[in-house]
Formats: structure tokens, sequence, C-alpha cells
């Protein structure tokens, strides 16, 4: 899908990007039914109607914590680690970007100031449901603007 990306290794989702460019008529899920945070984009033409709604218990089990950002200002480099905790490669975000981190490890440098929105299950519990990484970033690299793989 254009101006999507999956961060992904082999049977591991880690992130879904979408990107501020993304422009499509209607409703697009990024998502599979099987995660517990969904992400989806809409684009309707004004005077559109969507019925007034309210939305039913439903039971739902959640066994990781899954963040959704919005980059409403600035830019955020993104590192991914895997399920060892070892470092891969990285993103720049930057206004209007959109990352849903679904599982393996994440830290982030702020590059730009930066205005953003974080969306996960709650109730926010601190640092109770973190583990805080040791491993840090290979040195020789220098992220400046660009993304490294």
């Amino acid at each position: 899908m254009q101006n999507v990306e999956i961060i992904q290794k082999p049977g591991c989702l880690f992130a879904l990007i979408v990107s501020h460019r993304y422009d499509k008529p209607g409703i697009s899920f990024f998502t599979s039914n099987d995660l517990s945070q969904q992400l989806a984009y809409m684009r309707h033409p004004a005077g559109k109607m969507i019925d007034a709604h309210v939305h039913k218990p439903v039971a739902r089990e959640v066994h990781y914590t899954q963040e959704t950002l919005l980059i409403k200002r600035g830019k955020l480099r993104v590192d991914f680690y895997d399920e060892n905790q070892i470092y891969f490669e990285s993103r720049i975000l930057e206004a209007g970007d959109v990352i849903l981190l679904v599982q393996g490890g994440h830290g982030f440098e702020v590059l730009e100031e930066l205005e953003m929105f974080e969306v996960k299950q709650g109730p926010y519990a601190g640092d109770q449901d973190k583990l805080r990484l040791l491993t840090k970033l290979p040195e020789e690299f220098n992220f400046g603007t660009e993304t490294a793989s």
C-alpha cells in the first residue's frame, strides 16, 4: 500500500507507519483483526453522514500494550529493537505521520521540537508495564535526518 510502511522481521510485526502523504477516499484499515489496537484512515466528502451509534460492550483480551502516535508538529526518530532487545533499524516521523507500535522494543529521539498524541490501552500504568532496555544504539550510526536501515 503506497505511503504505508510495515516494519517487520520474519514472524514479527513491529510497527505500521502511515505517511502524512496517504490520501485515499473512504475508509482504509491497516491492521488485521488479531491486533488489540486497530488503525484506520478515513476520508469523506462534505455532507457525508455517519449514522449516530453507541458501541456495545465487547469483551476483549489484551496481552501487550500497543501504542499509536500521531505527530502534530516536529520530527521524531523511532528506533526499533527486536525480541532479543537488539537494535535493528530506525525511521524518522514528521508532522502528520502516524505510527502503530505493535510489538518489540522502541526508543525515541526528538529531532525537532515535538507535539504528538499517544493512544494506547488504558489505564496508564506508568513504569509498571515497561521493561527499560539496557541496550544502546550502535555508536557508529549518525542518524541526522536520514532514515537508518
